[in-house]
């Protein structure tokens, strides 16, 4: 990691893509903020909580008919034809802006995983795979998951993946046991992409290959739902699921066989880059709320934003925030200059510093509101949670400290 190249510290947005902002930003506050409290009202409406209400599924689709009818539609794909062409940098930008709303990113067909796996379609799928998924996916019609992590072992380490695929004449037979799916359990989603062992015999890095699965597969068993801090996040969920014997052709193999890591450098890279945006969206959106309800309450005769370290704790927030985002920027930067293999101890950096910042101002925010910051009367207590689970998603906190650490050491040859 290096600060040497100049180019690192031109982080504006280009001239292009500012118009573009300024459309994000009118469609949200025009399409997505007025109907955001009557779609999740409706989650209360529903006899079955893994199902969309009829309205949520019409309420969406109109936020999104009207990005796409306005152009507002797959930011996330840099510089490709299928969508705005934009790089890293300007992407940056508007995934901040996407964070502050949570119907924000789907509005616009720019949510994950769906982002990561059409980014991984689009880059590595042969023809075949990207008309009948690749397409569907970027006109917003379905949902895909991504399947990695496995209950039984150290998935940080994706060496450990057990999971196996055995090709038996023209059809990999898939076995073995996942969880934390995110998105599985939507009655949306219609691909997986499943990370599995078929090279056991490989050197390390090359036993692992990445499957195109259909979800209704037969041996495709979603077991139920993993909890985040209590709550299933019905209805896309993060599912445990167990493949048993399940075939799918052997042209559904991504790029082709032992190449799953490689695989995982396309997706990763700019995925954490779009996390930890939308991360400082919702950074803001709790500085606000603490600041609104600080002003709002007395106690001890002051204003509680007045009282004890409350005014540090706000301008930290700020300082911080800024620094965050400073920093994110620049790792987007990196990857549009160096290209996603040479930019990863900055994506790394900004993976391991944004999601454990902002939930410290998180928390400080449900502070501010006593105990109903904990409630369903605000938003707070979801927002932690979500920024949580993020120092585990996409690599622990630890892996992306030994990378920043370990090319720290590399540059006195140390290690």
């Amino acid at each position: 990691m290096t600060e040497t190249n100049p180019e690192l510290f031109d982080l504006r947005m280009s001239d292009k893509a500012q118009p573009l902002m300024a459309a994000v930003k009118k469609h949200l506050e025009d399409n997505v903020a007025p109907i955001t409290e009557e779609f999740f009202a409706l989650n209360n409406e529903k006899e079955d909580r893994w199902t969309w209400h009829p309205r949520q599924l019409e309420l969406l689709e109109g936020a999104k008919t009207k990005a796409k009818e306005s152009g507002l539609w797959n930011f996330f794909l840099p510089n490709a034809e299928t969508g705005q062409g934009l790089n890293n940098l300007d992407y940056a930008y508007i995934a901040a802006e996407l964070g502050k709303f949570p119907l924000g990113s789907e509005s616009l067909n720019c949510s994950a995983p769906d982002t990561g796996n059409m980014e991984v379609l689009e880059r590595v799928g042969t023809p075949e795979q990207q008309e009948k998924w690749l397409e569907p996916l970027l006109n917003g019609e379905i949902r895909s998951a991504y399947v990695m992590t496995e209950p039984n072992v150290a998935s940080s380490d994706a060496k450990n993946i057990s999971t196996t695929a055995v090709l038996e004449g023209d059809e990999w037979v898939i076995n073995g046991e996942k969880f934390y799916i995110s998105g599985a359990g939507d009655p949306r989603c219609k691909i997986l992409i499943v990370m599995v062992k078929t090279s056991p015999d490989a050197p390390a890095h090359l036993q692992q290959s990445q499957i195109l699965v259909p979800k209704d597969t037969p041996g495709v068993e979603v077991l139920g739902p993993m909890h985040v801090f209590g709550e299933d996040h019905a209805p896309q969920g993060h599912m445990h699921m167990r493949f048993d014997n399940v075939r799918v052709p052997k042209e559904n193999i991504l790029l082709g066989e032992g190449r799953g890591f490689e695989i995982s450098q396309v997706r990763l890279g700019p995925g954490r880059i779009h996390h930890c945006m939308r991360s400082l969206g919702k950074a803001e959106q709790a500085l606000e709320l603490m600041i609104k309800r600080g002003g709002s309450r007395e106690a001890f005769g002051k204003k509680l934003i007045k009282l004890g370290k409350n005014v540090e704790l706000v301008s930290r927030a700020r300082i911080e925030i800024n620094a965050m985002r400073l920093s994110v920027l620049q790792a987007a930067k990196a990857m549009d200059v160096l290209g996603n293999k040479e930019a990863r101890v900055y994506v790394s950096a900004v993976k391991a510093m944004v999601p454990e910042k902002v939930c410290t101002i998180i928390d400080q925010a449900i502070q501010m509101h006593g105990a109903a910051g904990m409630s369903q009367w605000f938003p707070l207590a979801g927002l932690y949670a979500d920024m949580r689970h993020l120092r585990f998603a996409d690599g622990p906190d630890e892996v992306h400290h030994m990378v920043v650490g370990r090319a720290e050491i590399q540059k006195h040859d140390l290690w």
